[in-house]
């Protein structure tokens, strides 16, 4: 079999913690029990292309209702690139997104790339540095404590779908810890910090505003005590950026946010540090 005979087909969970090992390996620092989480948002969204049976590349494309998708884990081996594997793969996973809008956390080299295929700039997800530690303030609550429906409506207002069987998946992660802030029955903001590869890494942090954002950062932090801590701060939301700077975070990483097919409706203002560079 000739090397442009790149066979796509649907991972396994199994596949998925290889992909995330590779991501590992592109320095993206995944979370350490993030594979059971991503499976759960979409099973059939994850794509890996092989040769002769040997897995060489991998993509995601993650449908969520309604009319959302994102793609992301976008790796071929190193040894296989320059071959056209990445371009089938591509197509495999747009293919697979058809009409819906579709998200992407890009890096920026490749931004010009994206657009000749329908992308286009929303606006920059900064990575932010720190390192954690510090008391925790009060009025906080841990997450499980909290109805899953109120997490899931509250969750609804800052990303543009539905994600129940992720999220379920992603607060209870063994390595994780999830706070809220309530007001009465409602929440006015949430955030989850999980541990990874390097330190630990916050995302997502929704929260109404900017008090509630920094009793939630703070909160999750005092979780970390000297470890370095990550949160990927939207450029669209000056509040957010700012809560990195009283934080002393440095900029580590960037990458484009874009869109194909429009732009889905969601409260950046809420949006402090987004989910995952992989599911949006």
């Amino acid at each position: 079999m000739g090397d442009t005979a790149l066979a796509v087909r649907r991972m396994t969970e199994a596949d998925l913690a290889l992909a995330l090992e590779w991501a590992a390996a592109e320095g993206w620092n995944p979370g350490l029990d993030d594979a059971r989480s991503f499976y759960a948002a979409d099973p059939d969204g994850f794509l890996l292309g092989e040769l002769d049976r040997r897995p060489v590349g991998s993509v995601s494309a993650v449908r969520y209702r309604p009319g959302f998708g994102f793609l992301g884990l976008y790796i071929v081996k190193p040894e296989f690139r320059g071959r056209g594997f990445g371009l089938e793969l591509w197509r495999a996973a747009l293919d697979r997104l058809g009409g819906r809008i579709v998200g992407l956390d890009g890096v920026v080299a490749q931004q010009e790339n994206y657009v000749k295929s329908g992308f286009k700039l929303a606006f920059r997800n900064i990575r932010q540095r720190g390192v954690g530690g510090g008391a925790a303030r009060p009025g906080l609550v841990d997450l499980a404590a909290v109805s899953f429906d109120e997490i899931a409506r509250y969750d609804r207002t800052a990303f543009p779908a539905p994600r129940a069987d992720f999220l379920k998946a992603w607060i209870a992660e063994p390595q994780a810890h999830a706070l809220g802030v309530m007001d009465g029955r409602s929440l006015k903001g949430y955030g989850v910090l999980r541990a990874c590869r390097e330190g630990f890494k916050i995302g997502p942090l929704f929260a109404d505003g900017a008090e509630i954002a920094e009793r939630l950062f703070q909160g999750l932090i005092s979780r970390a005590p000297g470890a370095a801590v990550f949160l990927d701060t939207p450029e669209a939301n000056p509040a957010a950026l700012a809560l990195a700077g009283r934080h002393d975070m440095a900029p580590v990483f960037e990458t484009a946010r874009m869109y194909k097919n429009g732009i889905p409706e969601m409260r950046l203002d809420r949006c402090f540090g987004v989910t995952t560079f992989e599911l949006g």
